[in-house]
């Protein structure tokens, strides 16, 4: 064989690139609270009333759950597969690749999902600023150029993306905090709303419903533990960005809830846009609500970035590892990124948006049509690692008392939210979303019958690539 028929070597993801704000800012740009706060605690507020805030308070208690199982593998080892690589160790192939499809199909869905929700908002602002978009065609035309601003970011470097998404939610966050206490000020002694704690008036079936939308704003928080390979100090760095993300943002949730709950009652449930409301009660000037729209437009698009960085790593170890097309294992020469498979799923994740909106659906349901299908997939994957989490801890033979509660509370919590989601039968869409995601990962799981049949050296080396083991540690 000549020298010039033989494959270049990867360049591999880039090494020791990302401290400690990056991974914070890749851990909150996922998760994009701003967007969450924007139009989740409405949809909540339809089933669990005043108990809304009890929504959030209960998804975070699940997710620190669920983060510290993650814990486990963080402090330890450091990969760029994320809980795909997490729970090979745990659970073996099949636990890897059931985490791996589930989380790139959570991944993707929030990604589009997202898009279409930056869609939606940005569209609005230009309008409040005197450049009316409206029909079809813009709405194509705007997620297009969205999606491939997200798909330039994430290729250029994980460096430049995880700033860009974090700078971006920072602003939108500072804005609607700053809204938030002008509109406790502005409701005086009527800022304390007892009527939100009293709970005999909230059904808990209607606070269980809303824990899926409410877990939905928290879906991606783990994301920092796919950059193991570009982190500085990944042991100590990204345990700390999971469980603090987790925290802050389970905070600015509940305070979110309360104050929307507290200025605007029963309205909110009907509104469809609850900040520019609060604006509008308030006496803002006419050129905040522009502002205000552009930043939860910008949130929403650092939630398109931050997915895609997640699944172009897994599917590059995916690909490494040959259960995708290797040739997703593959990184740019230059910029040392998963680029094929960042430009793949990037097109994907417009297409879907798009094909909606060809159909007659509008953005908003797009987002939370979607939405609702990925959190599926984050819930899998986030039981599976919690499960994986214990059998790996005892393996070690390290003794940790809290282990098994929190996997308790994970894996109970994520069970009893699915059930509740589905009995009784919610009304269309929602009532196929679960049986189309079934689909789905029935489907994926075909794909691994099929390698574990025809290619069984690939299922015995899934999740064992791309692996750092902290030395001197199980």
């Amino acid at each position: 064989m000549t020298a010039t028929s033989t494959p270049p070597a990867d360049a591999g993801l880039r090494r020791g690139v990302m401290g400690s704000t990056e991974l914070f800012a890749q851990a909150i740009a996922n998760i994009a609270p701003s967007a969450v706060i924007a139009f989740t605690a409405a949809a909540i507020y339809l089933s669990a009333g005043k108990g809304t805030w009890l929504s959030f308070l209960l998804a975070t208690i699940i997710i620190l759950a669920v983060g510290y199982s993650i814990l486990q593998f963080a402090k330890r080892r450091a990969s760029a597969g994320s809980l795909y690589n997490y729970a090979a160790i745990g659970l073996g192939p099949v636990g890897a690749y059931v985490t791996g499809v589930t989380l790139v199909i959570g991944c993707f869905c929030i990604a589009a999902a997202s898009l279409s929700g930056s869609v939606s908002y940005t569209m609005l602002t230009l309008t409040q600023i005197g450049v009316p978009l409206e029909g079809l065609v813009a709405q194509i035309v705007v997620a297009a150029v969205l999606g491939g601003l997200a798909v330039f970011f994430t290729i250029r470097g994980i460096r430049i993306s995880a700033r860009v998404s974090f700078v971006l939610e920072l602003l939108s966050i500072g804005i609607i905090v700053l809204l938030f206490v002008l509109t406790l000020g502005y409701l005086g002694p009527a800022a304390w709303d007892p009527s939100q704690f009293d709970l005999s008036q909230t059904s808990f079936s209607g606070v269980a419903a809303g824990m899926v939308l409410a877990i939905l704003g928290f879906v991606g928080f783990s994301s920092a533990d796919a950059l193991g390979r570009e982190a500085k100090n990944p042991f100590r760095a990204i345990p700390r960005a999971i469980m603090w993300s987790a925290l802050g943002v389970g905070v600015l949730y509940i305070f979110g809830a309360y104050t929307q709950v507290a200025a605007l009652g029963d309205g909110l449930g009907a509104s469809a846009s609850p900040l520019d409301e609060i604006a509008v009660l308030i006496g803002m000037p006419s050129w905040f609500n522009p502002i205000l729209n552009a930043g939860v437009a910008a949130s929403f698009f650092a939630v398109v970035v931050a997915p895609l960085n997640v699944i172009g790593r897994i599917l590059y170890v995916m690909g490494k590892e040959g259960v995708v097309d290797g040739r997703l294992g593959r990184t740019h020469d230059r910029f040392q990124t998963p680029h094929r498979a960042l430009l793949i799923s990037g097109a994907a994740v417009v297409l879907v948006p798009a094909v909606f909106y060809l159909v007659g659906v509008d953005p908003i349901s797009v987002l939370v049509w979607v939405n609702t299908f990925g959190t599926y997939g984050y819930m899998v994957a986030y039981a599976v690692i919690a499960i994986a989490s214990i059998v790996y801890v005892r393996r070690l033979g390290v003794t940790n008392r809290l282990l098994p509660v929190a996997v308790i509370v994970a894996v109970g919590g994520m069970a009893y939210v699915f059930w509740s989601n589905i009995v009784p039968v919610p009304a269309f869409p929602f009532n196929i979303i679960p049986w189309l995601f079934a689909l789905l990962f029935g489907l994926t799981m075909v794909w691994y019958l099929y390698l574990a049949r025809r290619r069984p050296e690939v299922v015995k080396a899934i999740g064992t690539t791309e692996t750092d083991l902290l030395e001197g540690v199980g």
